[in-house]
């Protein structure tokens, strides 16, 4: 990728404090982009994140700590964003999951993870799209999941929200398609849809498999995403940086409405 072929660019991406909305946020920074990051953190974790930033490469950096899951709030947060710049990427990582059964699911438990995963995509899109058609450029990735492609027992609620988000990025694709040109960049919106993917998260997961086979780590990992992604390998965040990267650039102009599964052959089956 060009360097700097993001410079004077501003992007915002949620849930960036760790794993790959933190990768995300460091390859647009070092593309060139100013990088607003956004997460529910302590001062010395969003001040130890916006140092990761800075020093791979965003001329300026600040951080949000808004709610997600409260409308109101999103409303101030855009405020917030447009005192500061005009927000040419949006890319919605932040999410959460909460894994039940149907049957032993509570309207709670529904509500909140529709709340961060699908409602608060939508809203910040709705404020920050039509700026960016009245400018002729503007990116929106989406991080969705495998599971916004095929469905897994258990996650109904995270499931729903992700199938959701693949739709929703589809309508805004089909709505802003039109917006802007080549060479200003055009308008779009994708999804990236990660497998496995080696975060924090899934790493007490992988500790068990490896213990039961003799503290080995690979092999642990192997035995992990056997059940499901046939490369037996993870990806790593900064993998789906660079791809987000690459789909902000002009050169992406045309690709819009997509949803791009990185997951080793998982959705091939």
């Amino acid at each position: 990728m060009t360097v700097n072929s993001l410079e004077g660019r501003a992007a915002f991406v949620t849930g960036s404090v760790q794993g790959i909305g933190l990768a995300v946020a460091k390859s647009l920074a070092s593309a060139g982009a100013n990088v607003a990051l956004h997460g529910l953190a302590n001062p010395e974790q969003a001040e130890a994140a916006m140092a990761e930033v800075r020093a791979a490469g965003a001329p300026d950096v600040i951080f949000l700590d808004t709610d997600l899951s409260k409308a109101g709030a999103i409303d101030g947060m855009v405020k917030a964003l447009r005192d500061w710049r005009e927000i040419d990427i949006l890319v919605n990582n932040a999410g959460i999951q909460k894994t039940t059964s149907i049957a032993d699911a509570t309207a709670e438990i529904w509500e909140s993870v529709l709340a961060v995963n699908l409602s608060a995509p939508f809203h910040i899109m709705r404020h920050l799209m039509p700026s960016m058609a009245e400018r002729g450029f503007g990116r929106v990735v989406n991080i969705a999941s495998v599971h916004g492609l095929v469905a897994s027992q258990n996650k109904a609620p995270y499931v729903s929200s992700k199938f959701g988000l693949v739709g929703l990025s589809r309508v805004a694709a089909l709505e802003y398609a039109s917006a802007g040109s080549r060479s200003t960049g055009g308008v779009t919106v994708n999804c990236i849809c990660p497998g496995w993917t080696e975060t924090a998260i899934i790493e007490p997961q992988i500790a068990a498999r490896a213990a039961e086979l003799g503290g080995d780590r690979d092999k642990g990992v192997a035995s992990l995403l056997a059940e499901k992604q046939p490369s037996l390998r993870t990806s790593d965040p900064s993998e789906i940086g660079e791809l987000c990267v690459w789909l902000c650039n002009k050169v992406a102009h045309n690709v819009t409405g997509t949803s791009i599964p990185v997951d080793g052959g998982w959705t091939a089956q």
